[in-house]
């Protein structure tokens, strides 16, 4: 019965295709889609936005192009229903709904999702699925198979539910998701948007705003599938036993990063140090904080280390971090003179900070000379300190040796006792 439908649906199809009128409608199809590249073109000039999702790289491969032409080829078709029988539009407005569902998914999940690897597989899943879609609306194939598929029910408590309705149930998630994965995406980047000491309360608040509207997301997919949703409470409980037993780590890490990013005491670019590694925090996660240290290494820290260990954060207070570096010079030097050229010469190093000023002590007194110990502050501690340090001691080097100040080699006395008197027989 399918096959013959399906027959019947092509004979139609070539037969209307035949028609004088085809030119028509074809005229006024690449009409639809020139009117809707150059409308998504303009909007995008407009507002100066280039999102990946509504215009893409190249706004043909975005969404709200063949949005755009699928809504321009209905309201075309509507008009022309009174004057010619649309045959080309039959076949473009399944090609449209095709194409928006390709690039609504693919743009959404490589924009929320960057680095998953299983995004491919699930855009050519889809596109698959899409095309093969078409192909059985336009052959009329479609119908009875759902027909079909219709007619399989079986029970499912207290209701019936064929197969169907499962089916689109799960057509209905998966958009439900996609846009709830969009929309999460893109209130994330309007909040976490630049820099700046507010940056660890924006991403809370998007880790929260991600987090709320995927369980609304996810239960509004559940009740397009047709799962009562009465039936969430013993799943709750479920899960509740779930992590006090078996996911207690997990939840505290969760938990541990919402307070971090709430007492807002460890933020993103502060340089911090957690178990003798040092580096500057990048992102702070639900789960995990990131630290990236000088040398390119970067380490994912459990946000319930970062609570409960000790943690020293040299940027909480202020930016500006003082750092030391020794010398010692010969006794005999005159240190009333030595000491102001020497703060000078610090100061006239680029990233050393003028206020607070440059200051060298006298730190003690040596075996072999005079203890001095240089200090001086930084205001970008997250662009190292061996560099500005070296900086510093190769400044005072050339100071000190255009002063003629020596620095001492160690020296050691030594006594021979019981020696011999002068002139007694060897």
């Amino acid at each position: 019965m399918a096959s013959v439908d399906g027959l019947t649906a092509l004979s139609d199809l070539f037969e209307g295709l035949t028609r004088a009128s085809v030119l028509k409608e074809l005229g006024v199809l690449l009409a639809c889609i020139v009117l809707a590249w150059l409308i998504a073109w303009q909007l995008r000039r407009m507002f100066d936005v280039d999102g990946p999702v509504l215009f893409g790289r190249r706004i043909l491969d975005g969404v709200l192009f063949p949005v755009l032409a699928l809504v321009l080829t209905l309201l075309a078709r509507e008009a022309l229903h009174s004057v010619l029988r649309p045959v080309l539009f039959s076949l473009a407005i399944p090609i449209l709904v095709s194409l928006v569902v390709i690039r609504l998914t693919a743009r959404v999940l490589r924009a929320a999702l960057p680095e998953s690897r299983w995004v491919a597989a699930v855009e050519r899943t889809v596109s698959w699925v899409a095309w093969i879609a078409v192909v059985l609306w336009v052959t009329g194939v479609l119908p009875p198979i759902l027909e079909t598929l219709d007619s399989m029910q079986w029970k499912m408590g207290g209701a019936s539910v064929s197969l169907r309705n499962m089916i689109e149930g799960g057509i209905s998630a998966g958009v439900v998701m996609v846009l709830t994965l969009w929309l999460s995406s893109v209130l994330e980047k309007k909040l976490i948007r630049g820099t700046g000491s507010e940056l660890s309360m924006r991403k809370m608040v998007a880790n929260l705003l991600r987090i709320v509207l995927l369980v609304i997301g996810v239960l509004v997919a559940l009740s397009a599938v047709g799962i009562d949703l009465t039936a969430l409470s013993v799943l709750g409980g479920a899960v509740g036993v779930g992590v006090g037993l078996g996911l207690q780590r997990i939840a505290a890490n969760y938990v541990s990063g919402f307070v971090i990013l709430a007492e807002r005491s460890l933020r993103i670019g502060d340089m911090v140090t957690v178990d003798t590694f040092e580096g500057r925090i990048t992102d702070i996660r639900t789960r995990y904080t990131v630290i990236s240290a000088l040398n390119g290494r970067e380490s994912l820290v459990p946000n319930e280390m970062m609570v409960t260990q000790r943690v020293e954060n040299a940027t909480l207070a202020s930016r500006t971090l003082l750092l030391t570096s020794p010398v010692q010079v010969a006794y005999g030097t005159d240190i009333a003179t030595l000491l102001p050229r020497l703060e000078a010469v610090i100061a006239s190093v680029s990233r050393v900070l003028t206020t607070p000023a440059p200051a060298v002590q006298l730190a003690g007194f040596g075996a072999d000379g005079l203890n001095l110990t240089l200090n001086f502050w930084i205001a970008d501690p997250e662009n190292g300190q061996g560099s500005v340090r070296s900086e510093v001691n190769l400044a005072v080097l050339r100071a000190l040796d255009e002063a003629g100040v020596e620095i001492p080699f160690p020296q050691r006395v030594l006594r021979h006792l019981n020696a011999p008197e002068s002139g007694a027989p060897g």
